[in-house]
């Protein structure tokens, strides 16, 4: 941490800085100028907040130099981080594909979904047991028996299972029926309690970015989870909020490249949830690939007209193997492949 003092700031001000550094363990590296000093502390700044010394006389502001981060940064890691779950590499030279519908309705509505993803060459099948939904009248999901209906038809096709954890309390249910990958939605990308228990499990994390989280405070949501042991994370793009009414959230491509340099974890990207409108799909996960994701994660119906939930961007049977068919030659374009 650097900490710059103010326009011809006493010595007693300065001495009251290095003190506090070396209370707390840490070295000082004290550089005078002619107007001004500027004091590095030396060692692990983490047990300090730059408020601790931007309140102390003297002190004109405080700036860290280490990202808060540790665990989940190229610092530590400059090597890119391949997330398993059951032998589907996420991370790597495979392009990743999710898809299943976004709630669970019935046991022939699963079953179709699973057949879907199976003939359409898609690694994971996802689905929505419990929905997170801004009115408390609207369609919650079916609960514990879709998750159920989820794993029956995941077994069957030999397809990795992904669904969303809302609340702590369900964890041991999921890790009862052995959910191969749990997904950390939006709306508790920073619900720490539960951050926190998912990074105690050795279960792969889907993490979603927020409604309006910056860059930052999604890493540090995903350090949450890494320091509880958990390393098996893979960050999910969903768009953020805008002013724009014409679409459902702003996709925000650029996370992408800035994650890649930042984190060694993978990057997917949700197109269905950015969009809001199946028409729209397409062009945002090409556009996903293109920017470097490793990974989509898609919703699909047989019957979107009729679909208990967000059927409006949920991709039909057709529609999702056009976009198979042409996501393909785009990912060979840049020497990747669909898994």
């Amino acid at each position: 941490m650097i900490i710059v003092m103010k326009h011809h700031a006493p010595d007693e001000y300065i001495q009251a800085v290095v003190d506090k550094i070396r209370a707390a363990g840490l070295s000082e590296h004290v550089s005078r100028g002619t107007e001004r000093t500027i004091i590095g502390a030396v060692g692990d700044e983490r047990v300090f907040s730059p408020d601790a010394f931007e309140l102390m006389p003297g002190v004109e502001r405080a700036m860290r130099v280490v990202k808060d981060y540790r665990i989940v940064s190229r610092e530590v890691h400059p090597a890119d981080s391949v997330v398993q779950v059951r032998g589907q590499a996420f991370g790597g030279q495979a392009i990743q594909i999710i898809a299943g519908p976004a709630a669970v309705e019935t046991a022939e509505q699963m079953a179709q979904c699973a057949e879907l993803v199976k003939a359409g060459a898609c690694r994971l099948l996802r689905g929505g047991a419990f929905k997170p939904r801004t009115s408390p009248y609207a369609f919650p999901g079916i609960g514990v028996a879709g998750l159920e209906q989820l794993r029956q038809e995941s077994r069957r096709h030999g397809l990795p299972m992904v669904s969303e954890l809302l609340d702590v309390r369900m964890l041991e249910t999921f890790l009862e029926l052995d959910v191969d990958m749990i997904e950390i939605g939006a709306r508790n990308m920073q619900n720490v309690g539960l951050l926190k228990e998912v990074g105690r499990i050795n279960k792969p994390v889907i993490l979603k970015r927020g409604p309006a989280a910056t860059l930052t405070e999604w890493l540090m949501a995903a350090e949450h989870i890494a320091a509880g042991g958990n390393h098996n994370i893979i960050f999910c793009e969903r768009g953020v909020r805008s002013f724009e009414p014409s679409y459902r959230n702003m996709l925000d491509l650029s996370s992408i490249p800035v994650l890649k340099r930042e984190t060694h974890l993978p990057v997917i990207v949700d197109p269905s949830h950015a969009g809001g409108k199946a028409w729209m799909v397409s062009s945002l996960a090409k556009a996903a690939i293109a920017a470097g994701a490793d990974g989509l994660m898609l919703d699909i119906h047989p019957d979107p007209a009729n679909a208990w939930c967000d059927g409006e961007q949920a991709l039909n049977p057709q529609a999702f193997r056009q976009l198979l068919d042409e996501l393909a030659p785009l990912a060979a374009a840049l020497g990747r492949s669909l898994a």
